[in-house]
């Protein structure tokens, strides 16, 4: 039986109010889902192809310091798109929203464009070789 694709991710913010400005700018969309289950407050949104990507703040979190991809759990957080040529026109929507990013780097297993939101959480455009 074939592992199934990843229907959502969802990551731990500090701050909703922050987060969720920066998010909505970021997708170009409004959130499908903003409730609040008592033990967590979570927005989501709904991504082209189908997949849930989701923020969630809790009410007594553990700590306050920022992410880091150095502690174990997640590393970055890739969204796919079709060519290179499409990371070098996400490259300038991210100047356009103010978000810094290291540029669009390649390896021969494809190009990245990496940047990170208000929580220091790392996010990735990745565009496969050719």
């Amino acid at each position: 039986m074939p592992f199934p694709g990843i229907a959502h991710v969802a990551v731990t913010v500090s701050d909703l109010s922050r987060s969720v400005p920066w998010y909505e700018r970021l997708f170009d969309a409004k959130a499908v889902l903003d409730e609040d289950t008592g033990s967590f407050h979570h927005v989501v949104w709904l991504l082209d192809g189908g997949m849930l990507f989701g923020i969630h703040q809790h009410p007594a979190p553990k700590s306050a310091e920022p992410f880091s991809e150095l502690q174990p759990g997640l590393d970055h957080v890739g969204f796919g798109v079709a060519s290179r040529s499409e990371l070098e026109q996400w490259a300038g929507r991210l100047d356009d929203l103010g978000v810094t990013h290291g540029g669009v780097v390649d390896a021969p297993y494809g190009s990245g464009l990496s940047f990170r939101d208000p929580d220091n959480i790392a996010l990735e455009l990745f565009a496969p070789p050719g």
